[in-house]
């Protein structure tokens, strides 16, 4: 009986540590959330290819591991978080959507995991039939998704599309997705979804950080001759370099802290 109850307890601590709970944070949208270095179409070498060039969810895990991690609770309850960026570049909610790209993500999908979507920018190509998506049909889009993610019972949560570094008045960077962040705000309270305005917030990042100090440092306007990739420069006031995907993958995080923080207040009460 001795050894039986000391066999009993000896397992209990790896039993507990098998209950430990990992979740996974998905993310879909357009090249401004893609990873590029992670077998990204066309698949190839990354530092040699495409650098510097890099998408805010490609540079997200840290901030949803560790002491991070703790900092979203109660929102993200589990002890380790896994990122799976599934964005990839010129998508509109429609071709994420025909593409399968969506189905991908929903057969894979587990209860507690959670899926942040942002898109906006190729929905509203108008000038790219391939790719437009009219406000409504983008807000009937962001509509299945949230929906058929509650169906496995993970959590959504809306984006509105990050700023662009254009165009600016008096010194201020004002919106350029017309109707598109309002559009998913619409969908957010229709459907009771969190969301992060990350357009309000990168526009009021990169106006007081100023734009010169955007365009050299955050988006992709490079000098000819110093990147492999980019032999004679480039001119993308669009797409990240590193430094201003981590400034962009900040402000989600912010803004997952803020949820966190109403979820607290909520429960509490």
């Amino acid at each position: 009986m001795i050894v039986a109850l000391l066999a009993f307890f000896a397992c209990t601590p790896s039993e507990k540590s098998e209950e430990k709970k990992s979740i996974t944070v998905w993310l879909i949208g357009d090249s401004t959330v893609a990873n590029y270095a992670d077998n990204y179409d066309p698949v190839g070498d990354y530092m040699k290819d495409r650098y510097p060039v890099t998408g805010w969810g490609q540079v997200f895990q840290p901030f949803v591991s560790g002491e991070n991690l703790k900092q979203l609770y109660p929102l993200l309850q589990a002890d380790s978080a896994a990122v799976d960026d599934r964005a990839r570049g010129g998508r509109s909610t429609r071709t994420f959507f025909q593409e399968g790209r969506w189905r991908t993500v929903y057969e894979s999908l587990q209860s507690d995991d959670f899926v942040l979507m942002q898109f906006g920018p190729n929905d509203a190509s108008e000038s790219k039939p391939e790719r437009y998506v009219n406000e409504e049909g983008y807000k009937e889009f962001l509509r299945l998704f949230i929906q058929q993610t509650r169906e496995k019972k993970a959590t959504p949560i809306l984006l509105t599309p990050v700023a662009r570094n254009y165009p600016w008045e008096d010194g201020r960077l004002i919106n350029v997705h017309g109707g598109y962040p309002a559009a998913a705000k619409e969908v957010a309270t229709e459907t009771n979804t969190m969301l992060i305005d990350l357009n309000e917030m990168s526009i009021e990042f990169f106006s007081e950080k100023g734009r010169d100090f955007v365009s050299q440092n955050y988006f992709m306007n490079l000098p000819a001759g110093k990147y492999e990739a980019y032999p004679e420069g480039q001119n993308d006031n669009t797409h990240f370099q590193p430094e201003g995907a981590k400034a962009i993958a900040g402000l989600v995080f912010q803004g997952l802290k803020e949820l966190a923080n109403k979820k607290e207040l909520k429960d509490a009460n």
